[in-house]
């Protein structure tokens, strides 16, 4: 679970509800002053995620004159969905992803963390044309390490049987005897503790457990992917408790990518390292 770094949205930031051809998707949009765009960046948040895990990117990004926008994606947060399993399964995830970016413009450079990562893949796969170029950020060529794989099932076996805020409170009484192994677990700041909580009530159960079955199923499509003409970036922390970095490694070379390792950071670099993530993902996209 990222934490952002701090919740004030910057001057150049707005927070609406994106109108799509699939709905409504509440978004932060950040727009560089002055109008003179460069590109626009849509960015798709991970598993138990929101906008909110790009906040410490919006401004860097925008200062650079990249329009960036964070999407809380169906049934996430802000962004309501039904209490139907099959609203979330990957293929209509990623329709909602070509809808927010023929939204936006089109001419999109993607951007998906996590599970956003394999999210992003899909929608790519599906159809390219919408996209400039595509970052997979903290996520590998398949399912989850097995120590997660675990982790999420235990979760996927309490969903339907204990409410959201029981869950939550195992889940802290879980993390407070067994810290995760990545550094995404830096002490948040004011008020980041109770957002994360009020996240995590906002959240569509059945969301969590359709993503979640991905996480512990996905097949690896690295080979389908690489044969996709888009250019490609990978980005991720120097320790990755998801998905191993050497796997990481290997889909990159196998993608042709760009591979970006952001020192100091773990499972989410743009929470943890943003100022160096933002560095790596801008001269990625100025050179595409």
């Amino acid at each position: 679970m990222s934490r952002p770094p701090f919740l004030a949205l910057p001057g150049c930031a707005s927070a609406y509800r994106l109108r799509t051809a699939r709905g409504e998707f509440a978004v932060h949009d950040a727009r560089p002053e002055g109008g003179d765009v460069r590109g626009t960046v849509l960015l798709v948040p991970g598993f138990t995620g929101s906008k909110e895990d790009f906040i410490a990117l919006l401004a860097p990004l925008a200062d650079a004159g990249f329009r960036a926008v964070a999407v809380d994606g169906r049934g996430q947060y802000e962004t309501p969905g039904p209490r139907d399993e099959a609203a979330y399964d990957q293929q209509e995830l990623a329709l909602d992803v070509l809808a927010q970016a023929e939204a936006v413009g089109g001419g999109v450079h993607l951007l998906g963390h996590s599970l956003g990562g394999l999210i992003a893949r899909a929608a790519v796969l599906k159809d390219v044309a919408p996209f400039r170029s595509l970052t997979v950020m903290s996520s590998g060529p398949g399912a989850i390490s097995a120590s997660q794989q675990a982790r999420t099932r235990r979760l996927l076996q309490a969903l339907p049987v204990l409410d959201m805020e029981s869950i939550w409170r195992e889940m802290q009484r879980e993390g407070a005897a067994n810290p995760p192994e990545d550094t995404d677990v830096a002490a948040a700041a004011p008020g980041v503790t109770e957002f994360l909580h009020r996240r995590w009530l906002g959240t569509v159960p059945e969301q969590l457990l359709v993503t979640g079955r991905q996480l512990t199923e996905e097949p690896d499509r690295t080979a389908e992917l690489a044969r996709v003409p888009l250019a490609k970036h990978v980005i991720s922390g120097e320790l990755d408790y998801a998905w191993p970095v050497p796997h990481i490694d290997a889909m990159a070379e196998e993608l042709g990518a760009v591979r970006t390792v952001v020192p100091g950071a773990g499972h989410s670099p743009n929470a943890e390292q943003p100022a160096a993530t933002a560095r790596a993902l801008l001269a990625f996209w100025t050179a595409t």
